[in-house]
């Protein structure tokens, strides 16, 4: 079952650039201001392929921003020539929350990490996720607090050894794509930072949907962290691992002897089976009302990463948050602007009273 509510695309009421204008550039997305990350970074791959996907949306740049909080990713909007905004730990989708029901000519981006979004900022991350904001998040998912100089995070695997946790860490991890499919959110997607093609197909997908948007990257901190996800990026592994989603393909991975595909147990969950097996691949259904399938696969994921589902999990309509309080606004002001008395009527209720003085 697919969802059609005939609702336009997250990037509808935001102006584009003239008709005959010169198209826009890279460089003209790209700040003047001293990229400052580690050598090797995954941050830098994200940032190039924003500042080069972004022209082909055809926006205007003043009507582009992006809303950071704290941590090495929240550096973002310095080098993207936008607007922008590096906000407090935690807080950016709540910022970017008030600035979507404002402003619908903008096309808003939120930038964070794992220990930003998940940790601090988890109570305004799952908000903003089930209050479907027409706001994008872009969650850059490397498994450690980098800035504070390589501390576990919400994300890190059990039995992680970090500066904080010596013995190993002893918490259960988040898997953002679950939590994110938990709130109902109606876009949710993974990508890689070295995968260039698929992460500007995410970014894409993501930019044109109406409504919040949760892209997980995994992303790596060479300095950290080095090579949590190198088994994801080799050749000679990645095909073997990479659960690749496609609305209404089969799910399948790995080739020859190696090919396995996704099917339904009779318990109603999902396994990785050989293809040998002869039993039918289920088809994906980004589409589906239920998120329930869409859940399933998050949960295939497996600590040593030997099957990893990456693109888009969910993608669904369901009218926005900005757009059901602007029309509350617009049909409040019908009656003209408000007066006193009715704001002091407002104020009152019918639930307030006097209290006298005694006999």
């Amino acid at each position: 079952m697919t969802i059609d509510l005939g609702m336009p695309s997250g990037l509808a009421d935001v102006p584009r650039l003239p008709d005959g204008a010169a198209p826009q550039t890279k460089k003209q997305f790209t700040s003047d201001q001293e990229v400052r990350w580690c050598p090797g970074c995954g941050d830098y791959a994200v940032l190039a392929t924003m500042q080069g996907f972004l022209p082909e949306l055809g926006l205007r740049r003043e009507n582009i921003v992006f809303i950071s909080g704290i941590g090495c990713s929240s550096r973002f909007p310095y080098y993207m020539n936008t607007y922008g905004m590096h906000s407090i730990h935690g807080r950016a989708p709540a910022i970017a929350t008030g600035l979507a029901v404002s402003r619908p000519d903008l096309s808003i981006w939120v930038v964070t990490g794992d220990g930003d979004a998940l940790s601090i900022g988890g109570n305004h991350l799952v908000h903003a996720l089930r209050r479907n904001v027409n706001l994008k998040i872009l969650l850059f998912n490397n498994r450690i607090y980098g800035l504070t100089k390589g501390q576990y995070s919400p994300t890190s695997e059990t039995g992680k050894v970090t500066k904080s946790t010596p013995a190993g860490s002893v918490d259960n991890p988040f898997n953002p794509v679950s939590l994110a499919l938990g709130a109902e959110a109606t876009f949710v997607a993974r990508t890689l930072d070295s995968d260039r093609k698929h992460l500007t197909e995410v970014l894409r997908a993501a930019a044109e949907h109406r409504g919040t948007a949760l892209v997980e990257i995994y992303q790596n901190c060479p300095i950290f962290n080095d090579g949590a996800f190198d088994v994801l990026k080799d050749r000679d592994q990645a095909q073997a691992r990479l659960l690749r989603l496609q609305h209404g393909e089969p799910l399948t991975l790995g080739e020859g002897d190696e090919a396995r595909v996704v099917v339904r147990e009779a318990d109603g969950s999902l396994a990785v089976v050989p293809a040998s097996d002869g039993r039918p691949a289920l088809v994906h259904d980004a589409h589906a009302a239920d998120p329930s399938l869409a859940f399933a696969l998050s949960r295939l994921d497996s600590p040593d990463m030997t099957h990893v589902p990456v693109g888009v999990f969910r993608d669904v309509e369901r009218p926005t948050y900005d757009d059901l309080v602007r029309a509350q606004v617009t049909t409040a002001s019908a009656d003209g602007p408000p007066t006193t008395e009715a704001l002091q009527s407002l104020i009152a209720g019918n639930d307030t009273w006097t209290v006298g003085g005694g006999a």
